[in-house]
């Protein structure tokens, strides 16, 4: 799909109102139009688009840093529109996760899962990132929820078929950890993340 470079909208936005009120002041409106109408453009394209698509291009070559950097570039989330404003929330949360910080993570992927998502798909690869946070926690009864919200989808990526598949063997492998964790109680535990249980596999998220 084609873009624009960010910096290059920025510049385009300057032109357009810049020389859009130098050319009204001096020679006139209508040599001023086409000026306003690029600046205008380039606006709304920054505001309704925002820097969505340019930082998952990032994050697909798994440069975070660099990706989060372009997607603080856009400045007013909440004028997204709204397929994209799904996706920004679901980049903040991938770029929370990489950086460890599960719950800031947590909460920008239940916003995403509350706007509109534009497959199962997409709602799937968030039911299965929250499910891997919860089960990063210990938390396999949230974990297996957001798996069950998940399976029930018709998710037809590979990929996403794939953390499927892999997270409900990573299920069925703890199932007796589970169980004697929760026979041991909260004492049993901590000893069991102190000890081998602590080591326990767990899915990752790609």
């Amino acid at each position: 799909m084609f873009t624009i470079n960010i910096y290059l909208k920025f510049a385009l936005i300057a032109l357009g109102f810049g020389l859009g009120l130098v050319l009204a002041l001096t020679m006139g409106f209508w040599y001023s139009l086409p000026f306003w109408l690029l600046g205008i453009i380039m606006l709304g394209s920054y505001l309704f688009l925002g820097t969505v698509q340019s930082t998952a291009e990032i994050v697909q070559m798994g440069d975070m840093e660099a990706a989060e950097q372009r997607l603080n570039l856009t400045k007013f989330p909440k004028v997204l529109y709204i397929t994209n404003r799904a996706f920004y929330y679901i980049m903040k949360g991938t770029i929370a996760a990489h950086k460890k910080d599960n719950a800031t993570a947590e909460d920008y992927f239940n916003t995403a899962l509350s706007l509109k998502l534009p497959s199962d798909n997409e709602k799937a690869m968030v039911l299965m990132q929250l499910a891997n946070i919860n089960a990063s926690k210990g938390k396999w009864n949230a974990a297996k929820n957001y798996f069950t919200q998940a399976k029930k989808l018709k998710v037809t990526q590979s990929d996403i078929k794939g953390q499927l598949d892999y997270f409900e063997k990573a299920l069925n492998n703890n199932r007796g950890q589970m169980r004697a964790a929760q026979s041991m109680g909260k004492q049993g535990m901590r000893m069991m993340q102190k000890g081998g249980g602590g080591k326990r596999r767990r899915p990752r998220m790609r």
